[in-house]
Parts: C-alpha cells; sequence; structure tokens
C-alpha cells in the first residue's frame, strides 16, 4: 500500500509541476501548483510528517496560492503577450547570466559538508514535548523578529500590488 500511495502521489505532483511549467494560462498554472502542493502534502502523510502536511496544504495551497490567484485577477495577466518584443534589451543574456552563476553555486556547495559539529542553537532534540511544541518555542521566542518581519513583508507585498494594480478614478467616461 505504501508503493500504491507513493506512486499515486509522485505521479500527481510530477503531473502538476510540468503543468505549472506548461500551462499558457496562469489560472491553470496557479491550479496546478494546488495539485502539486496537495501530493506533496500526501507524501508527508505517508512519512507520518502529518504537522509538514498541515503546513503545507494550509500555507502554501491556502494562503500562497490564493494570492497568487488574487494577483493575477487584480492585475489581469490573462492576456496573452507578445514575447519577441523585449523591452529590456539584456534582459534574457542577463538571466541565462544569472542562472548560470546560480547553478554553478548549488554545484559548488554540493560539494562541501555541512556538518559543523556545533551545538543546536534551538536546543535539544530529544526531551521532553513534542517536535511541534519545541518548533513553536523556538519560533515564538528566539525567532520571533525574524517571523514577524516576514509576515509585513508579505503584507508590505500585497499592498503594493494592489495600488499598482489599482485603476486611476480620474479616467473619462465613455
Amino acid at each position: 500500500m505504501d508503493w500504491f500511495v507513493f506512486a499515486v502521489a509522485g505521479t500527481a505532483t510530477l503531473a502538476g509541476a510540468l503543468g505549472v511549467v506548461l500551462s499558457s494560462n496562469p489560472i491553470h498554472a496557479a491550479l496546478m501548483l494546488v495539485m502539486t502542493l496537495f501530493a506533496v502534502a500526501v507524501l508527508f502523510v505517508a512519512q507520518a510528517a502529518h504537522f509538514l502536511a498541515a503546513v503545507q496544504v494550509i500555507v502554501y495551497a491556502g494562503a500562497i496560492v490564493v494570492l497568487f490567484l488574487f494577483v493575477i485577477m487584480l492585475l489581469g495577466i490573462d492576456k496573452s503577450e507578445n514575447l519577441k518584443i523585449d523591452p529590456l534589451k539584456g534582459q534574457r543574456p542577463l538571466g541565462l547570466l544569472a542562472g548560470l552563476l546560480v547553478l554553478g553555486g548549488v554545484l559548488l556547495l554540493a560539494r562541501t559538508s555541512w556538518v559543523s559539529g556545533a551545538a543546536s542553537v534551538a536546543g535539544p532534540i530529544s526531551g521532553e514535548g513534542s517536535n511541534v511544541e519545541k518548533l513553536a518555542r523556538s519560533l515564538f521566542t528566539r525567532y520571533i523578529l525574524a517571523f514577524e518581519v516576514t509576515s509585513v513583508l508579505l503584507v508590505i507585498a500585497v499592498v503594493g500590488a494592489v495600488a499598482l494594480a489599482r485603476r486611476s478614478s480620474e479616467t473619462p467616461a465613455p
């Protein structure tokens, strides 16, 4: 049964990921992203990582994809564009160069050893309490500033998207 769940969820994950990349309609791409995220959540459940599965569904499929759909609908980017017109000359070669640099950095980092031997900054993994309780205690005590700064940045991004997409009320009526 484990292999069957893995095969179905893995196939759904790959199909959804290909749908995101190959879909020409941004709404369909966002819905394929939802399918991919739900399939990954099933894979987390199969590994008995129920907290990660819940976070995957609530945070990613619930909030982030809804935000994507909101911005897509607000900006109206479902119109087709001419990709042969390059408004910023040289952006594609620079993008290719940046991609190659990132790939080189990833390959360079893959060759190194990540074991530092340093003590954990969030406390020992063993001891009393569940892993979720330890994660919450660490997140909402030691890392609360980073957590709150991230939430503020997300709110600023949404407000900025709404401000950019808002139509001017001074447009003449037909």
